[in-house]
């Protein structure tokens, strides 16, 4: 039963947002465990541990920061310690996490250009190419991209970003958001040449909200000496010099660090590319349920289909947001809900995170009989096509 529900019903509640997402139980188990000295030797032991772990899930050889916040506090750190005010920058608005981002640049003082997209597929490469190159005078600072855009089920290929840079000739840093593909889709920090890949905790990674993560090139440090935002609680250079010895420097989130520790265990015993492979599988069963629903996919490019949810498009005339009560009412499951122009035109699946074939089956189950209940326009074959592909791709 869930911790609070105010009207209360048998049976787990299922979270299929795309995050936060279910916490598996061994997790839970970590976090109740008794807050250690933070200061002590044995936290050092641990903190050194854990930032050696984190480093393969991002791909990287290079330092992983964890801050105590949400994935909006890696956003600003990302900002503060690699760009000045009246800097300006280069961002593709995917979808609502894009745009958001790069309201925050604004608050900052940080001079936005927006590449405009129709919110389905991932970044325009050939716009971003095309405006670094008419940049001569180097006059944009950073590239700000959204990997897997949570609102739209988009993910942009950050490989051909970084191509695009490089064949512009242009020395613009690379800040990539990885929040909701992490630990569910491959990132690959030093491969793609990116300077700062933003991270949280609550999705792949299978832990409540709470950290946040900033994986950091050598070009994104030396930047980090001259830039002139004004940072305290976000500056690297501090956690930098205590994560050496594996402490930080200030009171960290220890349970926190003990549920992160076992999460990382937990991606490891599994290996990360049959994780990579599992959220592939699943994604694929969602996305032949949808068709065969009659319903349409948001994300119309195969090449940005995300692994980690999928956002579906009700009918002219039928409401995603009464769907989604619909469902919630009668089968005690949360869906994730349209943001920004998508308001009530979507309606999205989460498939991250510790999720198995027969979660994913109860999922589509419920998301068929909600379409019912509803009187939303559909044909009863989703579950069938979801099942046989599973069955058909162990």
């Amino acid at each position: 039963m869930a911790y609070f529900q105010s009207q209360p019903r048998a049976g787990r509640h299922f979270l299929q947002i795309p995050g936060p997402t279910n916490v598996p139980d061994r997790v839970l188990r970590a976090l109740d465990n008794p807050t250690m000295d933070h200061r002590g030797p044995d936290f050092g032991i641990l903190g050194s541990r854990i930032l050696a772990k984190l480093q393969p899930v991002f791909g990287t050889t290079q330092p992983v920061i964890i801050f105590p916040a949400s994935g909006t506090g890696a956003w600003e750190a990302a900002l503060v310690n690699t760009l000045s005010p009246g800097d300006r920058v280069l961002m593709c608005e995917t979808g609502w996490f894009a745009h958001l981002w790069e309201e925050m640049a604004g608050r900052l003082g940080i001079l936005s250009e927006l590449i405009a997209t129709d919110w389905r597929r991932g970044a325009d490469v050939a716009a971003i190419e095309a405006r670094l190159r008419a940049d001569t005078g180097h006059t944009l600072k950073a590239v700000c991209v959204v990997h897997n855009e949570t609102s739209t089920g988009a993910t942009s290929r950050v490989d051909e970003v970084r191509r695009a840079i490089d064949a512009a000739g242009h020395p613009a840093l690379l800040l990539v958001d990885t929040i909701s593909s992490l630990g569910s889709i491959a990132v690959q920090h030093d491969a793609w040449g990116v300077d700062v890949t933003v991270s949280g905790s609550q999705k792949g990674l299978m832990l409540p909200p709470g950290l946040s993560f900033n994986a950091v090139s050598k070009k994104a440090l030396a930047a980090a000496e001259t830039a002139g935002c004004a940072r305290s609680f976000w500056d690297w250079r501090p956690m930098l010099a205590a994560n050496a010895t594996g402490y930080f420097p200030y009171t960290p989130a220890t349970n926190m660090l003990y549920a992160l520790d076992t999460a990382l265990d937990m991606l490891n015993e599994e290996g990360l590319d049959n994780v990579f492979a599992r959220h592939d599988r699943h994604a694929e069963a969602t996305r032949r349920a949808v068709r065969a629903w009659g319903l349409e996919v948001q994300c119309e490019d195969p090449r940005h289909y995300s692994s980690a949810l999928t956002a579906v498009r009700v009918p002219e005339g039928t409401s995603a947001d009464g769907l989604r009560s619909t469902i919630l009412q009668k089968f005690n499951m949360s869906l994730g809900n349209g943001l920004g122009q998508l308001k009530d035109r979507v309606f999205r699946i989460g498939h991250l995170g510790d999720f198995s074939d027969l979660a994913l089956m109860g999922t589509l189950s419920g998301v068929e009989m909600g379409l019912r209940a509803a009187g939303v326009p559909h044909k009863d074959e989703g579950v069938r096509a979801a099942m046989d592909y599973l069955a058909g791709n162990a």
